[in-house]
């Protein structure tokens, strides 16, 4: 193949305008004119409100491009357009080739006879989103919610991602551009058109079976060259001849090396390369991608509670840990593999194993997909539809949607990192009913999309890989009753949405959590890269500008002065906001790993943010833990240690919970001491605990001691040993830490370099410390634990990664350690 890579530099102008900007592909025309001057940093302040009008305008971008005789003389010449957002019409001399109206498509046409031998010119004019929805909506209103701008009305006619026109936690820039890759392919003879490879895993060894389509101009004697390397070694390799314009090939490959999730194994990956090659040996086409070998089941068995919802890998069933994913950026071209290897390792690190990408972004980079192969992070992958009603009846919609569904199916299907398609996120949660009215679309409309299309494009295309209609879905009897303890997944929003306490968390029952959450503000830090001195309130104009979700930053107060005392200042706010939300979801996850096999899943919304802002993440924008970070790496680990508190009889019940694939050995120590760190009972429970699963250990009787001495001196402790080696610890109060007497813990610190700009700080407290926290004063860094909590008289030894070089002089001048008692004043 002749390629001629059509990306870098390029020129932007406003339609009707004689400004010509410099631009850059891929891009966005908000990027161009940030680089130019034109627009300031979005995030600022409220800068938002006044940048809507680049989405109001249609906007031009322009090169040319050089033709030499070897493209011309190819049999195709085809114009490949990875990514257009989304209403384009595109030119070649002046001749137009291509009129694109789905952001999430690939578009390929010839374009051979625009050409001409030498200079060329493309343009790319991207009519505004916003007269086209306008128009559309005002013949047939599409019911959605998160609508915060009445031009953005009717956003569901387009494909385009839908939270660029704003949501709850993020901002609305609707941008315009060529995302991904532009490039003209000279083809000659034949090129693929599809090539799939699935497995077939039988007595140890797993057969390949590799499926060739192509398309013929001119070729006769063509084959398909297969091979397989791993390692840098080459495992297998064959060559087969088409006999018409499909053939298939099956390779096999003895002694596997399997791909696991993160925390049950490696995560091998083999290269496969196929070639078609013409009757002289030539390489006309090649498609080589990574791929792990491994099987994956949605396995849903009838039990005593009803239907189960459990991903069995390599036939292990896996409890599934992890969090909802959001677009990194509203503007995708700024977006690198770094960043993601920043966050998803994140999760990884987190010992989660499952990320959902959520229906209201876009179909996700390469280097997502590729960075979550290489950590063990399966990805519940929805389809682009969230949250709204769709045309269904249109069939225009309708066959957008299934060329959208193809191209990214067959983009997608290699990576052993996908587990899942899922058709749409919340649509069953009041946005379907009987028949279309103001607020719901029909059932009727509703199967035609997800019950009908997207499952038949997936049972075509990726056959082994399971599909599921729309999260939360009941699959059987009513499924108005979306979160139907018995089957099913559920979102779960009692807490933020509900308004009840943490605890009742602990009555969930149902079979997989794929959404639920708890909101906080960033760290100061944060909050000063878009708040002016003057804004640094919390109940400032821009932090409830910042705010997207109604009455937020109210639940977020109302929630910690439940459970803390009013804290001091702006800093320790912010950081005891934090610790609320991580109580908040820890209550969830450690109920969810209890009830495993029952519950076999928990994802929590959401592990990123697309801007600064008061939202539910666990990471913020620039990629600052939050508590709950620190906290989900806790209860995420492998081998656990829970406590539940029994009120009415004064007992603790302490779990373990295993996610290994082996069973484990293991010795459970329990504490019961006063406020100032004074043992007063102590014992150990043997556990051994088989692999995937979670048992009660033990249950102490602590009634005397709270006769005695009250419930607001006592913490009970409990730390998990696998040998000597500490694996999990945790405690449970008696009452809520806001009531509880504590002391100056009289914190120590010593610090040590450990290797290049890496270092330890062992943490020693005096008496009993709750959410013991460190930071770097002017330094930004992950810690190996954080917010953790210290029984009197004992240490703990954790690691620093700076993430700019540092002295150990300059880690030791700035570290802080804190904890609770820190945080509020006492008079």
């Amino acid at each position: 193949m002749h390629i001629l890579d059509l990306n870098g530099a390029w020129h932007v102008h406003q339609a009707n305008s004689e400004q010509v900007l410099p631009a850059q592909v891929p891009g966005t025309v908000h990027q161009d004119l940030l680089a130019a001057g034109l627009l300031e940093d979005m995030n600022w302040r409220d800068n938002e409100s006044g940048q809507q009008w680049v989405a109001e305008k249609d906007w031009v971008y322009r090169r040319t491009f050089t033709v030499d005789a070897a493209l011309l003389a190819c049999d195709q010449v085809l114009l490949e357009c990875q990514g257009l957002d989304t209403l384009a019409t595109v030119r070649i001399n002046g001749r137009e080739v291509l009129a694109a109206d789905n952001m999430f498509r690939t578009w390929q046409v010839d374009v051979k006879p625009a050409l001409v031998a030498g200079e060329n010119d493309i343009s790319v004019y991207f009519h505004s989103t916003i007269p086209y929805i306008g128009e559309r909506n005002a013949k047939f209103k599409l019911p959605c919610w998160n609508s915060y701008d009445p031009r953005f009305a009717g956003k569901s006619w387009i494909r385009k991602m839908p939270c660029s026109y704003g949501w709850d936690w993020g901002l609305m820039a609707a941008t315009c551009g060529i995302w991904r890759d532009i490039r003209l392919v000279g083809v000659q003879q034949a090129r693929w058109l599809d090539v799939n490879v699935r497995q077939e895993h039988v007595d140890g060894a797993v057969d390949l079976r590799v499926c060739g389509s192509i398309g013929r101009i001119s070729a006769h004697g063509l084959r398909m060259r297969c091979r397989v390397h791993f390692e840098d070694g080459e495992v297998i390799a064959n060559d087969v001849e088409f006999q018409g314009d499909y053939v298939e090939d099956v390779l096999r490959i003895d002694n596997p090396q399997l791909w696991w999730p993160n925390g049950l194994g490696e995560q091998h990956l083999y290269q496969i390369t196929v070639e078609l090659v013409n009757a002289q040996g030539k390489v006309l086409d090649r498609w080589q991608r990574d791929i792990g070998l491994r099987t994956l089941d949605l396995d849903r068995h009838k039990d005593e509670w009803g239907e189960s919802f459990q991903f069995v890998v390599n036939g292990v069933p896996c409890f599934a840990k992890g969090a909802n994913w959001v677009p990194a950026d509203v503007l995708i071209p700024r977006l690198t593999r770094a960043d993601y290897e920043r966050l998803l390792g994140a999760a990884a690190d987190a010992n989660m194993n499952m990320i959902r990408a959520w229906g209201g972004g876009f179909y996700e980079q390469e280097d997502f997909f590729a960075v979550c192969d290489r950590r063990g992070l399966l990805v519940w992958q929805d389809f682009i539809f969230a949250c709204s009603t769709y045309p269904a009846f249109d069939q225009e919609f309708l066959a957008s949607v299934e060329a959208e569904a193809r191209d990214n199916v067959r983009r997608l299907r290699h990576h052993p990192s996908l587990a899942f398609w899922c058709g749409n996120n919340e649509l069953e949660q009041g946005l379907a009913g009987d028949q279309w009215t103001d607020r719901c679309m029909s059932w009727e409309d509703y199967k035609k999309l997800f019950e009908d299309l997207l499952p038949r494009v997936v049972g075509e295309l990726d056959p082994d890989r399971p599909y599921w209609p729309g999260s939360p879905h009941t699959p059987h009897g009513d499924r108005r009753n979306f979160n139907d303890p018995t089957c099913g997944d559920a979102h779960c929003w009692d807490v933020w949405f509900g308004g009840k306490p943490f605890e009742y968390q602990r009555q969930w029952q149902h079979r997989f959590m794929s959404e639920f959450g708890f909101q906080s503000f960033p760290e100061p830090r944060t909050l000063t890269s878009f708040c002016a001195p003057g804004d640094l309130n919390l109940t400032s104009y821009i932090m409830d500008y910042h705010q997207r979700s109604d009455n937020g930053n109210r639940k977020i107060f109302a929630y910690l002065l439940d459970w803390f005392k009013m804290p001091h200042g702006l800093a320790n706010t912010v950081w005891m906001t934090q610790v609320t939300q991580a109580e908040c979801i820890r209550y969830a996850c450690e109920h969810a790993r209890r009830m495993q096999p029952r519950m076999m899943g928990v994802i929590y919304w959401q592990i990123n943010d697309i801007w600064p802002a008061a939202s539910w993440s666990s990471i913020d924008v620039f990629g600052r833990w939050k508590a709950l970070q620190y906290f989900a790496k806790r209860f995420f680990s492998p081998l656990l240690v829970s406590v539940v508190e029994k009120p009415a009889t004064q007992e603790m019940s302490v779990h373990v919970s295993n996610h290994l694939r082996q069973p484990a050995n293991l010795s459970c120590e329990w504490r019961l001491t006063d406020l100032a760190g004074h043992e007063l009972d102590a014992g150990m429970f043997p556990a051994s605990i088989g692999g995937q699963s979670d048992s009660e250990v033990g249950v102490v009787d602590c009634a005397a001691a709270v006769a005695k001495r009250g419930q607001r001196d006592l913490i009970f402790w409990t730390r998990l040993f696998q040998g000597k080696e500490l694996v999990s610890a945790n405690y449970q109060t008696f009452a809520r830490p806001k009531h509880l007497e504590l002391r100056d813990p009289a914190l120590t610190v010593e610090v040590t370099q450990t290797g290049e700009n890496r270092f330890a700080a062992t943490v020693t407290a005096a008496h009993p410390a709750l959410y013991v926290r460190l930071e770097l004063s002017e330094a930004d860094a992950w810690f190996g634990d954080n917010f953790l909590a210290l029984a009197g008289h004992e240490s703990r030894t954790i690691s620093i990664a700076p993430w700019q070089p540092l002295t150990l002089e300059q880690v030791r001048g700035q570290l802080r350690v804190s904890s609770l008692v820190d945080t509020y004043e006492t008079f």
